[in-house]
């Protein structure tokens, strides 16, 4: 048993440590990455989707769409102030926001398919945050220099030169955050209008709002933070590993060839050592957006950008190996090719994987193209396309004719003088067209029933052409009377109907008709 001056010490001991560990702090300082400009094929992609992102979200706003005289000729807009969206030839009214809603849907369901298939593909190259952090790096590189320059003037004390360079790098991305802010208030209003108006103090405090708004976040956010936000706030990276299998296609370092990995392998091969392929250069780590050493495996901080494949294919080059250390793998071809690396002793040796000539042996399993084609996928892409479809058909069948009714409450029937019974209804009548057109309206069912219209000349009658304004409801109080000879008690169904005979358009409101159970 312990005596009472041991245990007392234990204690102490105990104390001593919990209040060690109580001091420590729960969040690491944020160290500050400095990518280096990689040079490669994912790196020109890159630039060539980041090309095209931008120039669709700036110059979207200023495209013109004829669309006759009686609707806007901008291609793409969102018009709150009518409650229309307009995208090229198609309109939609704010019942139609299915269409809308299918697309989000579709949206989703091709991020899972995209995940299963080649992983967070899409963080690494179509995210807006990565498109306008690319961005900004372009900036800071131009006034600062690269990863080693731009370390170098971070360490140094505050001089006129830095000053400058600091100034001027933090005017461009304000500049750059402005112009997003700017191009997204284009989308709700016509876009040289508003940019007149803007410019001149006229438009509506909602715009300059917005502009501050989104000024602010993507200065933050792209600028400031930037990986930060891919590893903290972006809930996808906790997600997608519900959508990967071992047959998507992500980021790898293949260690079954580079392990041994060591410096001055001329060296070590002529001491009779046999390293791996990886020189422990860290050129894909100083590539890396996200600060992270893909040596280490899989990891939440991942975008699956491939720039570290550019940088590490440029030194495979230099020094006369074989592309591919870090590649895009699954992980049914990385476990094959490290049980044959590994062999019966379960240590990785390369010798086991290479020919004389420095290649490798056929033993090596690359992607084929055909493992796209599983349960996974297959069901991913077949609910996309069949809600593509059902969307285009919807699309390509709807009416731009619409009818609706409400019958009046209080009273809900009134007896005339001849004894008549009359209904008064408020009909509504759609046109989704940008042209005036005149439409008929018309009663179906109820015989002997006649109706009048407030506003519209002519006695009563079964039907009455109504003109209609381009892209507009026009309510009507239409009130249906039947004589009392031919009056069934209680409720009775009939309809109204809404023809435009040129583009053969129909609709039909089935309503009802309302009278003393006696």
């Amino acid at each position: 048993m312990l005596d009472q001056t041991a245990v007392e010490k234990l204690d102490v001991e105990a104390v001593n440590a919990g209040a060690k560990a109580s001091s420590q702090p729960l969040y690491a300082a944020r160290q500050k990455i400095h990518p280096k400009r990689a040079e490669g094929f994912y790196r020109r992609l890159k630039w060539i989707i980041m090309a095209v992102t931008l120039g669709i979200y700036y110059v979207t706003p200023w495209i013109r769409w004829d669309r006759g005289p009686h609707a806007p000729d901008q291609a793409v807009l969102i018009d709150i102030a009518n409650r229309r969206f307009y995208f090229f030839f198609v309109e939609i009214w704010p019942q139609e926001f299915i269409f809308i809603a299918g697309l989000l849907v579709m949206a989703g369901i091709g991020l899972f398919l995209i995940t299963s298939v080649v992983g967070r593909a899409w963080c690494g190259y179509t995210c807006p945050q990565t498109v306008w952090t690319d961005l900004f790096l372009v900036v800071e590189r131009f006034f600062e220099g690269d990863r080693n320059a731009r370390i170098k003037l971070d360490k140094e004390p505050w001089t006129a030169s830095k000053v400058s360079k600091k100034t001027a790098k933090h005017a461009v991305w304000l500049l750059i955050a402005v112009a997003t802010g700017g191009a997204w208030i284009f989308y709700f209003a016509d876009a040289p209008t508003l940019a007149v108006d803007f410019a001149t103090g006229q438009a509506p405090f909602v715009a300059y709002g917005t502009v501050g708004v989104l000024t602010a976040t993507t200065y933050v956010l792209g600028a400031i933070m930037r990986e930060q936000v891919c590893i903290y706030m972006c809930p996808w990276p906790r997600i997608q590993a519900a959508m990967l299998d071992e047959n998507s296609l992500v980021v790898t370092y293949n260690d079954w060839r580079g392990e041994p990995r060591m410096r001055g392998q001329k060296k070590a091969k002529a001491q009779g050592v046999v390293p791996g392929d990886c020189v422990d250069c860290n050129a894909c780590v100083a590539v890396c957006p996200t600060g992270i050493d893909i040596r280490d495996g899989q990891q939440l901080e991942c975008i699956t950008c491939a720039l570290c494949i550019d940088a590490c294919d440029a030194v495979m080059d230099k020094v006369g190996h074989e592309r591919g250390l870090i590649s895009y793998a699954t992980l049914a071809d990385y476990n094959h090719n490290m049980r044959v690396a590994t062999g019966e002793d379960g240590k990785i040796d390369p010798t086991r994987v290479r020919t004389p000539d420095g290649g490798f042996v056929d033993r090596i399993r690359t992607f084929q193209w055909r493992e796209m084609l599983r349960l996974r996928t297959v069901i991913y892409f077949s609910a996309w396309a069949a809600i593509g479809i059902g969307l285009l058909v919807a699309l390509g069948a709807r009416d731009r004719l619409e009818v609706n009714v409400l019958h009046d409450r209080n009273p809900v029937f009134t007896q005339l003088s001849d004894g008549s019974i009359r209904n008064g209804y408020t009909v509504k009548i759609l046109n989704m067209v940008a042209e005036p057109r005149t439409i008929t309206l018309s009663l179906d069912g109820l015989p002997g029933a006649t109706m009048a219209i407030n506003g519209i000349d002519g006695e009563p009658a079964r039907s009455f052409d109504i003109p209609v304004a381009p892209d507009k409801l026009r309510p009507l109080r239409v009130f249906v009377a039947q004589p009392p000879e031919q009056v069934q008690p209680g409720s009775t169904g009939f309809s109204f109907v809404v023809e435009e005979d040129l583009a053969g358009e129909v609709d039909v409101y089935n309503a009802n008709f309302e009278a003393p159970e006696d």
